[in-house]
C-alpha cells in the first residue's frame, strides 16, 4: 500500500491547497474579529497538508484494503454522513446529529441503547457549545418547532 498512501497523500495536498485558495476569497466584514474569518479554514488545510505529507513521506508498507463486511460498514458510514449533510438544514442541528452520532457510535461497536444515548448526549453537548458558548446562530430544531 505504499503507492496508494502516497497517491492519496498527494491528492489530499492538492485538495487542501484548493481549500486554501477557496478560503482566501472569503470577504472580511468591517465588524469582524482581529483574526478574521479565514483563519479556521487555513488551520484545517494546514493540518490536512501536514497529515498528507506524513502519508507521502512515510507510507504504511503492509496495510491491506478492507474487504467483505468492512466495505459495507464503510459504505453505511459514508451514507450516514452524506444524509447528515443534507438533513441538517431542513431538520435543524439536534435531530440529524443525534441520529448520525448514534449510528456511527453503534457501528464502532456500541450497544444500540448506549449508542442512542451517546448520540443524544453528543448532539446536546455540541449544540450548547456552538449556540451558547460560541454564540453561533445554529437552529436546533426544524423551523417552527422551537429553538
Amino acid at each position: 500500500m505504499i503507492r496508494g498512501d502516497r497517491v492519496f497523500g498527494a491528492f489530499m495536498i492538492v485538495v487542501a491547497l484548493g481549500y486554501i485558495l477557496s478560503a482566501s476569497s472569503i470577504p472580511t466584514s468591517f465588524m469582524s474579529d482581529p483574526v478574521g474569518p479565514r483563519i479556521f479554514p487555513y488551520m484545517i488545510a494546514g493540518v490536512v497538508i501536514l497529515c498528507s505529507l506524513v502519508m507521502v513521506l512515510k507510507p504504511d508498507p503492509d496495510q491491506d484494503w478492507p474487504a467483505g463486511p468492512m466495505v459495507l460498514q464503510l459504505g453505511l458510514a459514508l451514507a450516514v454522513l452524506v444524509a447528515y449533510a443534507y438533513a441538517i438544514t431542513p431538520l435543524g442541528f439536534l435531530i440529524p446529529t443525534t441520529v448520525a452520532a448514534g449510528v456511527l457510535s453503534w457501528q464502532i461497536g456500541g450497544r444500540p441503547l448506549r449508542s442512542a444515548i451517546t448520540g443524544l448526549g453528543l448532539a446536546i453537548g455540541l449544540f450548547v457549545l456552538f449556540r451558547v458558548i460560541l454564540g453561533l446562530g445554529l437552529r436546533g430544531l426544524p423551523a417552527g418547532m422551537g429553538f
